[in-house]
């Protein structure tokens, strides 16, 4: 961070800074003054949204900097993790961002990754969106059929 960032919070907003975890009691603006790895309340997903390829690799990422003691388990998903995504999208897009998403997961920049892959979000959506119209997903008795 080459700059001093100021952020502000609401009443009862939490922060996770460097793996702590704060809450604020009332409305409050924090200034950084150095370099920090933060990540707000509102950009926490939780488990049971990472539910695509992209957001799961969020999900991996996001616990490298909320637990940056312990992010090696973290860290060891995402190196076996991005391959598998390399080979799956052919966008160029998509594939471009998530090599610089490694660069910058190798070089610390956690919450920068983090930013990149979000923006991928909607672009995996629409992909998804395509390939569901080209074959439309089993009806469940049909799953049921197949598992008899």
């Amino acid at each position: 961070m080459k700059n001093t960032l100021r952020i502000s919070l609401k009443a009862n907003e939490k922060i996770y800074i460097n793996g702590a975890v704060v809450r604020v009691d009332r409305k409050t603006s924090i200034e950084f003054l150095n370099d920090v790895q933060f990540l707000l309340e509102n950009h926490v997903m939780q488990p049971e949204k990472a539910s695509t390829p992209l957001r799961q690799l969020y999900f991996i990422v996001q616990v490298m900097l909320m637990n940056p003691g312990d992010s090696g388990p973290a860290r060891d998903m995402f190196k076996r993790s991005l391959p598998m995504l390399l080979a799956t999208f052919t966008n160029e897009q998509v594939l471009a961002s998530l090599k610089h998403a490694d660069r910058l997961v190798a070089e610390e920049h956690i919450y920068d990754a983090l930013k990149l892959i979000r923006s991928l979000f909607p672009i995996e959506a629409a992909i998804l969106a395509e390939q569901s119209n080209l074959s439309p997903p089993l009806a469940p008795d049909a799953l049921e059929a197949l598992a008899s």
